[in-house]
């Protein structure tokens, strides 16, 4: 099969060792980004496999009515940028692992470097010694004995409620009734309120799916809540956070820190960004999948699932209708 990957931007996925997996087809990797759509119509033209790395390029009907000879998209985890409707009309099969799974360890690690890295001032001090200087920032603060805020305890919220219990930090968790339930079993404090969260942190880590219903759930409003020592974390999706709603905040001093690794239009480039602008903000390229044993793991999957279509039998089908489509461009 004539298989290519998109956005592939650090050239990672051929130093794979699950890429052996392919190594009887032609691939096709992209390290570049583009969301247009003539481009990538004609970057696509062959492709029979297309292998997605998460989000980073949008499916929808206007690429796909161009795109003859695909037959699978292959991926790992939800789909939300895959336009499920028009693959299905032009019996284009969509594969991918989702549902109950191991938490993304590697994101909950980041959360974590940057938690430590905001509170004892690491990148700006790193910066200052480059440049000559020693110990040239407000002094850091050590995190034993604060309050780590856990909004949304569920799979990786409850792996850093974990690291902060490790540093010696008092847990509160904020949520769905669910997950404060899920929360208070494994020992933690369910916050009275979302207002009372909001006060008592001093760090909030924010862990919760972006759907419609959560798109801009955090307010300018609560954001003011927060103490102005207090650091806000975003390791999640930018539009859980309502627009523009963060640096506002973050220049107003409630919270008086901002660390985040996700933004609204990915990738980010020429530093054009206001939170990239901001020196008690530290923010970094959606990092947090982003880590090799991670890619090796969901990359086995999506080749399995390449292969398993060109037997004959495809598996973790997610829209089965497209098997039996006859629409134009179907096979």
């Amino acid at each position: 099969m004539n298989i290519t990957i998109l956005d592939d931007w650090q050239d990672t996925i051929r130093t794979l060792a699950c890429f052996s997996k392919v190594a009887g087809h032609k691939v096709t990797i992209f390290n570049d980004h583009t969301k247009d759509v003539e481009a990538l119509a004609k970057r696509l033209a062959d492709t029979e496999a297309l292998c997605l790395i998460r989000e980073r390029t949008p499916i929808r009907a206007p690429l796909l009515e161009r795109l003859d000879r695909l037959k699978l998209i292959s991926q790992a985890g939800v789909f939300p940028h895959v336009d499920v409707e028009a693959a299905t009309k032009r019996g284009v099969l969509i594969c991918s692992l989702t549902g109950p799974g191991r938490p993304s360890y590697a994101t909950a690690e980041l959360t974590w470097g940057l938690v430590i890295a905001a509170f004892r001032r690491i990148p700006q001090e790193m910066n200052a010694l480059r440049a000559g200087k020693w110990q040239a920032h407000p002094i850091g603060v050590g995190l034993r004995g604060k309050t780590l805020g856990i909004w949304g305890y569920g799979k990786i919220g409850a792996v850093v409620a974990g690291y902060g219990k490790a540093f010696g930090m008092n847990v509160l968790a904020w949520g769905r009734p669910s997950t404060l339930e899920k929360a208070r079993a494994d020992g933690y404090t369910a916050a009275a309120s979302k207002e009372a969260f909001l006060e008592q942190s001093d760090v909030v880590s924010i862990h919760v799916r972006l759907i419609p219903e959560t798109r801009g759930m955090v307010t300018a409003a609560d954001l003011a809540r927060m103490k102005p020592s207090a650091l806000f974390v975003n390791t999640s999706r930018a539009g859980l956070v309502a627009p523009g709603a963060l640096e506002a905040a973050v220049k107003a001093g409630r919270p008086g820190m901002a660390a985040v690794d996700v933004f609204e239009e990915e990738p980010v480039v020429g530093g054009n960004h206001p939170l990239l602008k901001l020196d008690n903000v530290i923010a970094v390229p959606h990092l947090g999948y982003v880590e090799r044993d991670g890619l090796e793991h969901m990359f086995s999957t999506i080749f399995d699932q390449v292969l398993a279509y060109a037997a004959g039998k495809p598996i973790n089908v997610q829209n089965p209708e497209a098997l039996t489509a006859r629409g134009p461009g179907a096979r």
